[in-house]
């Protein structure tokens, strides 16, 4: 292989992982959505670790990217329709309820207990 091959594949396969990761992660969130109760994740989390450790041996970079494909349009169509959002995040139901003051409002925390002067 001559340097700039090298490179190149190095380059795709830096990519091939990066986009192995992101399904992982991305699969493996979308588990929690589906489980109902933490023991249930966990079977189906360590299944989904099995899917992909039982392909890692594969050395081929199109096999690799239709492999990535294939798990791409599986995640897509088994997604959960209404993942769980924590609440105080964006799209959250307590997103923005108590929102920081303007700038140029000040608090004021002794309320009541002014000195009358």
């Amino acid at each position: 292989m001559s340097g700039a091959s090298t490179a190149a594949y190095l380059a795709r396969r830096a990519a091939q992982k990066e986009r192995v990761r992101i399904l992982y992660r991305r699969a493996l969130k979308d588990t929690l959505n589906w489980a109902v109760h933490r023991h249930l994740f966990y079977q189906d989390a360590s299944d989904l670790r099995e899917k992909f450790e039982a392909h890692k041996h594969v050395e081929d970079l199109d096999t690799i990217d239709k492999m990535i494909a294939e798990g791409e349009a599986t995640y897509n169509k088994w997604r959960h329709p209404d993942p769980y959002i924590v609440p105080w995040a964006p799209g959250g139901s307590k997103f923005t309820r108590n929102p920081v003051p303007p700038s140029g409002i000040e608090i004021v925390y002794d309320y009541g207990r002014e000195n009358n002067d």
